[in-house]
C-alpha cells in the first residue's frame, strides 16, 4: 500500500534534490516505485500535488500566538509566513502562479486570515483588507524570490555587481560611485522585518484615508 504521507516524503525529496519544475506524476511514481495510475488514487495532477505539498508544508510550522492589537497582529503573521517561504523557496515560486492561493486549505489559509482579520479589525473595509495582504504578499514573495536566487549564484556572477559599482564615473552617477564596493555587503544585510513594519503602517494609514470607491493601492 502507498500512503498519501510516503508520495509527499517522496515529492518533497525531487523538489529539494532537483527542484519542483522536475516534479512530475510519472517521475514522483518512479521515486515511491509505483505506477502512476497508483498515484492518481491519491492526486488528481500535478497541481493538486502541488496544494497538497504547501497544505502539509505550513500544518508542519508551529503557528505563533497572535498579540490582540491588529496591527502588530497582521505583521505576526507576514512574519509566519515570510519564515516559511525562507524555509522552502520553491514553494513562493509555485503560489506566483495565478488563482493557486486559492485552492490551498485550511492548514496554509490561516495566514491569510489573519492578515485580512487584522486589517478589518483595524478599520479596514473587506475590499481594503484583501488589498492589505496582496501588498504584503507581493513583498514578502518577491523578497524571498530575490534572496534565494542570489544564494545560488555562482561566485563570478556575484563578483560583478562589485567591480561594476566600484567603476562608476562619480560625474555621471554620484550617489552610486560613492556608495562603490560597499553595495553588495549593503544589499545583502535583512531588512524584510523592518521593512514589514513600514509597509503595513504606510498600507494601514492610507486605508484609514480612503472611501470604498478608492481602496488601497
Amino acid at each position: 500500500m502507498t500512503s498519501r504521507a510516503q508520495i509527499l516524503a517522496a515529492a518533497r525529496r525531487i523538489i529539494d534534490q532537483e527542484g519542483w519544475e522536475k516534479l512530475t506524476i510519472r517521475r514522483l511514481a518512479a521515486e515511491v516505485g509505483v505506477g502512476a495510475t497508483t498515484l492518481y488514487h491519491h492526486v488528481r495532477d500535478k497541481q493538486d500535488l502541488l496544494v497538497q505539498l504547501l497544505d502539509d508544508h505550513t500544518a508542519r510550522i508551529e503557528r505563533p500566538d497572535l498579540p490582540d492589537e491588529p496591527r502588530d497582529r497582521i505583521v505576526a503573521a507576514a512574519t509566519a509566513m515570510h519564515d516559511a517561504l525562507v524555509a522552502w523557496p520553491w514553494a513562493a515560486e509555485v503560489l506566483t502562479v495565478d488563482g493557486l492561493v486559492g485552492l490551498l486549505g485550511e492548514p496554509a489559509l490561516w495566514i491569510v486570515e489573519a492578515i485580512v482579520a487584522g486589517a478589518q479589525d483595524h478599520g479596514c473595509t473587506p475590499d481594503q483588507a484583501v488589498d492589505v495582504f496582496r501588498n504584503i504578499w507581493y513583498f514578502t514573495v518577491g523578497e524571498t524570490l530575490v534572496r534565494s536566487h542570489s544564494a545560488t549564484r555562482r561566485p563570478a556572477e556575484v563578483e560583478r555587481p562589485t567591480e561594476f559599482f566600484a567603476g562608476l564615473d562619480a560625474t555621471r552617477l554620484p550617489r552610486l560611485a560613492a556608495i562603490g564596493d560597499r553595495w553588495p555587503a549593503l544589499a545583502a544585510r535583512d531588512t524584510y522585518p523592518r521593512a514589514l513594519r513600514v509597509l503595513v503602517d504606510g498600507l494601514l494609514a492610507q486605508a484609514a484615508s480612503t472611501t470604498d470607491a478608492d481602496p488601497v493601492r
